[in-house]
């Protein structure tokens, strides 16, 4: 269609002028629904719980720090390639506030986000050490820009004699110096 649009415009003739604009009205519209089903595609594979943003947070009745979470939800901190961690209490907005995070940095953005309940993902990364598929799911996610692990304070330990680092094995207390 480009190769030909050209050389209908070098041509000049009366049915290309008069088709112009309802053509470019038609490639606008082709433009807009491709890029409506790639934030639609994205979203459904960022796999959030539900679809929240900041509109639907009540700042005034939490302890959270209204700018700094404005400030976060413009995304800035990817490009710097800066963690954010989100700590509070059961029921202080971390899983709200890093959902509506992500949706925006899909939505605005553009960028590929995972989202995992920290328990599924530790599923799937012990569901692939026991079939010898480390690394698979790791792959996967290197193209992604951010990754939302939720619920961190529910990870299972499925063997206290295991441990993730050199930390946690020399540490004499029954909980992971690492976590």
């Amino acid at each position: 269609m480009a190769h030909a649009v050209d050389d209908l415009s070098a041509q000049q003739g009366p049915a290309f002028t008069e088709a112009r604009p309802i053509t470019e009205d038609l490639i606008k519209a082709e433009v807009a629904e491709r890029e409506v089903r790639s934030v639609n595609y994205q979203l459904k594979g960022a796999r959030f719980p539900a679809h929240r943003d900041l509109a639907g947070f009540r700042f005034e009745h939490s302890g959270v720090d209204a700018a700094l979470v404005k400030t976060l939800h413009e995304c800035q901190f990817l490009r710097s390639a800066h963690n954010v961690v989100l700590v509070g209490g059961p029921g202080t907005g971390k899983t709200h506030l890093a959902t509506a995070i992500g949706i925006r940095a899909v939505v605005h953005h553009r960028l590929r986000v995972r989202f995992f309940s920290t328990v599924d993902l530790v599923n799937q990364l012990e569901a692939e050490k026991a079939f010898n598929k480390a690394g698979y799911l790791a792959k996967g996610l290197a193209s992604t820009d951010m990754v939302i692990p939720d619920e961190l304070g529910y990870l299972p330990f499925s063997r206290p004699e295991e441990h993730c680092c050199s930390t946690c094995s020399a540490s004499s207390t029954s909980e992971p110096a690492c976590w």
